[in-house]
């Protein structure tokens, strides 16, 4: 018997998955900066679809900018509009909402740009400000006049009603009334300027091109893509000033210890980046290692659900013995919209995005791997796909431990109420989606399969893991407020 779907689950047509954060690239000392930034900008599109945009500055011509809705191959690929941004400095930014609303005006999308006593200069965020209603109310109480929804908007306005006479010392001071997760990119007339808040949240590295150009992005894919060459990550709580080759480095925070997100490991990033010297591919593939020694079970085929399921089924695969197979094809064309759904077609749910290899699940006790369960919807449907197709048993493995906070730094995460790992157990789980079994990956196993040989240190976390454990290295003051009830620091195991 079908149990009926409970009320706090989305629709199934959703693609039921943690949207990614934001992505920002910038480059200085390079003849049409902008044009490196589009490409940057494409080789970090993964981690935001919705718009995009870039600001460029020419000696001459001063500051332009361009901000659009949709791919950067579908805007930003155009000479007509690259002519107009034109300069050696330029920076760029990828957006998928997370605080407010998705963004329905074209003044939402950054960069945002701001003119200042000592001039113009503009700035792009990935992450999310924990304070930023608090500071919203107090801005426009003392005056502030907001031109977006968007927390980022506020690192603007607390750099014009700073003292400092610098730019890069307006950031600062801004960012220090700041709470949660920031890496930025900005740029003046002549600098550009990398920062990462002080538990290094959100990724931010540099890179070099030519003889004295500089990169700032989000990831090393983003290096790769315009033969730039790694130098290293900007440090949390660091940082960076480049101007005519040459780079200043400070701490302009207090010292604390770094809470890197891992679920940028599990997810977020492409996994032909590097993380912390560590290809984020081999973490993935060292994942599915894990859970193959924490939950075997007997089976015919690792498959698994495209495409971020890869590299752990590969690694189940490996250390299992249990023959890998592409059990299931995305279509690669799908996209993220699609043509307004009539009732019929959005009863097809996942099947839109998916098919399952008949031939080769038939009578196959099967096991699936995907990186995460959210509301659950989708893993039910995958399901019932594979079930169709005539497999004879369906075992879920999952790469990452059940997702039972949101996350406030970052991440579009749906509510709590809304989280399938914060209403049931693992085992009721398993038999809501309707599998032969269910397992996911112990947070002990997670840290030891991201390089900590002795798994999750309890007293001192070495990643923020607030989605998993619930315990968060920023309080929410924001959702705190609105009555949110964090865990209590000791249930936390």
């Amino acid at each position: 018997m079908t149990q009926p779907e409970p009320h706090f689950l989305s629709h199934p047509f959703d693609d039921d998955k943690l949207k990614e954060e934001c992505g920002i690239f910038g480059v200085i000392g390079v003849t049409d900066a902008a044009n490196f930034v589009a490409l940057g900008l494409h080789a970090l599109q993964h981690r935001g679809q919705e718009a995009g945009g870039i600001v460029a500055h020419h000696p001459e011509k001063g500051f332009n900018s361009a901000h659009r809705f949709g791919y950067v191959r579908d805007n930003f690929t155009k000479a007509s509009l690259m002519e107009t941004l034109p300069g050696p400095l330029a920076i760029g930014h990828v957006r998928y909402s997370t605080a407010g609303k998705k963004a329905a005006v074209i003044r939402d999308i950054q960069p945002f740009f701001g003119e200042f006593s000592m001039g113009g200069a503009a700035i792009a965020h990935n992450g999310n400000l924990t304070n930023a209603e608090a500071l919203r109310r107090e801005l426009i109480e003392h005056g502030a006049i907001f031109q977006s929804g968007s927390d980022s908007e506020c690192i603007i306005h607390l750099m014009a009603r700073s003292f400092q006479k610098t730019h890069a010392d307006r950031i600062a001071d801004a960012l220090r009334r700041c709470e949660g997760a920031f890496s930025v990119v900005a740029m003046t007339r002549t600098k550009l300027i990398g920062v990462r808040d002080p538990l290094g949240v959100r990724p931010l590295v540099l890179g070099r091109i030519g003889d004295n150009g500089y990169v700032l992005s989000s990831e090393t894919c983003g290096l790769d893509i315009i033969g730039a060459h790694f130098v290293r990550e900007i440090e949390p709580g660091e940082m960076v000033i480049i101007q005519d080759g040459k780079i200043e480095s400070s701490r302009p925070f207090h010292q604390a210890t770094p809470r890197f997100c891992i679920f940028e490991h599990v997810y977020f990033s492409r996994p032909d980046s590097i993380i912390g010297g560590r290809s984020v591919y081999e973490t993935r593939r060292q994942i599915g290692v894990e859970l193959a020694r924490e939950a075997p079970v007997e089976a015919d085929l690792v498959c698994p659900v495209p495409d971020s399921g890869t590299p752990a089924a590969i690694g189940y695969s490996q250390e299992s013995g249990i023959p890998f197979a592409l059990g299931i094809t995305r279509n690669q064309y799908m996209g993220r919209t699609f043509i307004e759904p009539t009732e019929q077609i959005r009863n097809m749910g996942v099947r839109l995005k998916l098919n399952v290899n008949k031939s080769l699940v038939k009578g196959k006790r099967v096991i699936l791997v995907d990186d995460s369960v959210v509301r659950g919807t989708t893993s039910r449907k995958i399901k019932e796909m594979i079930l169709d197709a005539g497999a004879a048993e369906v075992h879920f493995r999952i790469a990452s431990p059940p997702t039972a906070w949101p996350c406030f730094y970052g991440v579009d995460t749906p509510d709590r109420s809304k989280l399938l790992a914060a209403k049931m157990t693992e085992d009721e789980m398993r038999d809501w989606i309707g599998v032969d079994s269910l397992k996911f990956i112990s947070l002990d196993g997670l840290y030891r399969a991201a390089g900590e040989a002795n798994g999750r240190n309890n007293a001192c976390p070495q990643y923020c893991d607030a989605c998993f454990s619930g315990e968060y290295p920023v309080v929410p003051s924001d959702q705190i407020e609105k009555g949110f009830e964090m865990r209590a620091p000791e249930a936390a195991e």
